[in-house]
């Protein structure tokens, strides 16, 4: 696959400085440290965990504090932090600080996600403009000299958009960087991103970064996105479930140096076989890493001739060895089978009405007592 490179352009968040305008999103079950290590094999740029609850954190919940270790390869590390409380999010920033757990912090305003939402946590919270800014700030001070960015969605839905505002509010708190998914919460994963939002809080953010993020299935994708908008650099997230060389393919676009891609089945063969092991390694157990990789089969072979049986083997292998028989069957020099293993991958849905608590648009100021409401949006979901 050839992809038109664009002018080497580099991206700096506080001290970190990347080859590459590029980022990786969490998403809860997928961007751990060995899905992590793999992209980072094939190209640049940072790559973020799996979305940390702020609670869960201070509280020393064993999952929670597994999750945030990074293999001794990963660097910059990086964490992305949930929560709705201040003081909380604030608690949970210094034990990452304290305890040098991460190089870059992330805040997600952007999970869309109804038992969240309807707390009034995720993509709601921004638009209690009060609460936001308190939260940024707390964290950023926090935070000290490690830099602190904002993901965010656009809004709550067309009536009830908040990135400028929060966008802006965010750079007056010291953020380092914003990020952009430009959809809104009722959309979820629906449609098309809505390019022309990044290219206005670009013009509406002008002192840090401003990072776009929304269907990049390919390098020309993320090459497009910033000549369109102006933005800084790409978060990407479906885009790269079973193709974590697409960060190969991104870095090369950017004038960096990324893994150059022969996307024929026996490429895509051994990136699976390679996310296994890095599964069984992360687990350390061979049964659980072989069962955490079956939900990435049909990610990885969209578009490629492999039979039903194979397919239905992969999803339930038990051992590596038994994976590597799977994969022996297979024939490695078929091609890359072009637009039926592109596009769309990973969740999509249809615009639903977004759940929210009573009252919660009536103001943008936040009710007395609504704080021990929130609390129950504090569990764990995918980011946004």
């Amino acid at each position: 696959m050839t992809v038109a490179s664009a002018p080497a352009r580099a991206l700096r968040i506080g001290p970190i400085s990347l080859d590459v305008p590029v980022v990786l999103a969490p998403m809860a079950g997928i961007t751990n440290t060995a899905f992590r290590r793999l992209c980072r094999e094939y190209g640049a740029g940072l790559y973020v965990s799996e979305m940390i609850t702020s609670r869960a954190l201070v509280e020393r919940n064993e999952t929670t504090m597994r999750l945030i270790q990074h293999h001794e390869s990963e660097t910059p590390r990086s964490i992305q932090l949930y929560g709705v409380d201040p003081k909380t999010i604030a608690d949970a920033v210094k034990v990452i600080v304290d305890e040098d757990h991460a190089d870059h912090i992330d805040l997600n305003f952007g999970c869309p996600v109804p038992k969240v939402t309807r707390k009034g946590g995720g993509a709601a919270l921004p638009w209690k403009t009060k609460l936001f800014a308190d939260i940024v700030d707390r964290a950023v001070k926090a935070a000290g000299d490690i830099p602190l960015t904002v993901k965010m969605r656009k809004g709550i839905d067309p009536d009830h958009l908040t990135f400028l505002d929060a966008g802006r509010a965010a750079e007056d708190a010291g953020a380092a960087a914003v990020a952009l998914h430009a959809r809104t919460a009722n959309e979820f994963y629906s449609g098309h991103a809505d390019w022309n939002a990044i290219g206005e809080l670009k013009q509406a953010v002008t002192s840090i970064p401003v990072l776009g993020n929304g269907d990049i299935w390919s390098g020309e994708d993320a090459v497009r996105m910033m000549a369109e908008t102006d933005c800084d650099g790409v978060v990407v997230g479906r885009g790269c479930l079973g193709r974590p060389w697409l960060f190969g393919e991104l870095a090369n676009a950017f004038g960096g140096q990324g893994r150059e891609v022969d996307a024929k089945l026996g490429f895509v063969a051994d990136a699976f076989r390679r996310h296994a092991e890095l599964l069984v390694e992360f687990f350390d157990s061979e049964d659980h890493g072989c069962r955490d990789i079956r939900k990435h089969v049909a990610w990885y072979f969209k578009g490629y001739p492999v039979g039903s049986d194979v397919r239905t083997g992969l999803a339930t292998a038990q051992s590596l060895a038994h994976i590597d028989d799977l994969l022996g069957q297979l024939d490695h020099d078929a091609p890359y089978p072009g637009a039926d293993a592109e596009g769309q991958r990973g969740r999509a849905g249809r615009p639903k009405r977004p759940h929210l608590p009573e009252g919660w648009l009536d103001s943008q100021e936040l009710a007395a007592g609504a704080g021990e409401m929130m609390r129950g949006a504090e569990i764990e979901n995918s980011g946004g």
